[in-house]
């Protein structure tokens, strides 16, 4: 836990479509995982629900 944050050591984490990396030195597979993601497409299931 971090600032009240679930922290997780990797080079890349996906949490319902925001991509996130630790720090510039994971830029290469930070990149990887955003170009990854766009060419799967919209993810429908991985959008909040609306109230």
């Amino acid at each position: 836990m971090n600032a009240g944050a679930q922290w997780l050591d990797q080079d890349v984490v996906v949490d319902k479509g925001l991509i996130t990396s630790r720090s510039p030195k994971d830029l290469d597979a930070f990149i990887a995982k955003i170009v990854e993601e766009i060419e799967e497409g919209d993810h429908l299931d991985r959008r909040p629900k609306a109230a």
